[in-house]
């Protein structure tokens, strides 16, 4: 059984309320049906293990940071992407979806901006640059080169509020946690072109296990 975030327990606490009320006030028909938001509010926050939990994942590969459906991959979108050239994969994540979010790639954590905003449809191309944001950008030397993964985590219109638990200075492992976002909300992630994208448009990705990208030394 999956263990659940600890931000869960303030969003479940309000979500229970009309359910204590209604005992409270001798309806327990009521009471036990209300008692089904709380148990909704809680699995939303379930944090289920994955694979990168158990093993370390290859330098070559990027990772999808979150469970949801493919929106978009293929190059960088103008007024998305960050300045440069960026191959980009955008994952929507539906209400239903895991939301504990994963670092798509290991290495030290070079930038964290946390950058206010709007509360549109995540699944809308102007989402990613309006709606409420953090922006990550994660460093790695292999082979005597560095490699530079973009990652930002986007809220919705049912989500308002992104959690992010790195900061910058911090070293986390492909795969590993790194906050959440509050129901239904976006990720992109923003490899260098010299990748090769490995999934396509309407997939449904996996958390920590779907391989987004690859670098050229580990293409099959």
């Amino acid at each position: 059984m999956p263990s659940i975030d600890r931000e869960a327990v303030p969003a479940t606490a309000v979500a229970a309320a009309p359910s204590a009320l209604a005992l409270l006030s001798g309806r327990p028909r009521l009471a036990a049906l209300l008692a089904v938001a709380p148990l909704a509010v809680a699995a939303f926050f379930r944090d289920p293990e994955r694979g990168p939990d158990r093993r370390e994942v290859t330098p070559d590969v990027v990772v999808s940071p979150a469970d949801g459906r493919v929106v978009h991959a293929g190059p960088g979108q103008d007024g998305v992407a960050p300045a440069g050239d960026w191959l980009q994969v955008s994952i929507f994540l539906s209400a239903f979806d895991v939301h504990v979010n994963r670092a798509p790639y290991g290495g030290r954590v070079t930038e964290v901006v946390r950058r206010p905003g709007r509360w549109l449809a995540a699944y809308r191309h102007e989402s990613a640059h309006l709606n409420e944001r953090s922006d990550l950008t994660v460093e790695r030397e292999v082979d005597g080169q560095v490699r530079t993964v973009h990652f930002r985590q986007v809220v919705g219109l049912m989500a308002r509020r992104v959690v992010t638990r790195v900061v910058a200075g911090d070293t986390v492992r492909t795969g590993e946690r790194i906050g959440l976002m509050k129901f239904g909300s976006r990720m992109d992630v923003f490899v260098p072109t010299a990748c090769e994208i490995a999934v396509a448009r309407g997939q449904r990705v996996v958390a920590g296990e779907t391989v987004l990208a690859r670098w050229p030394s580990d293409r099959r």
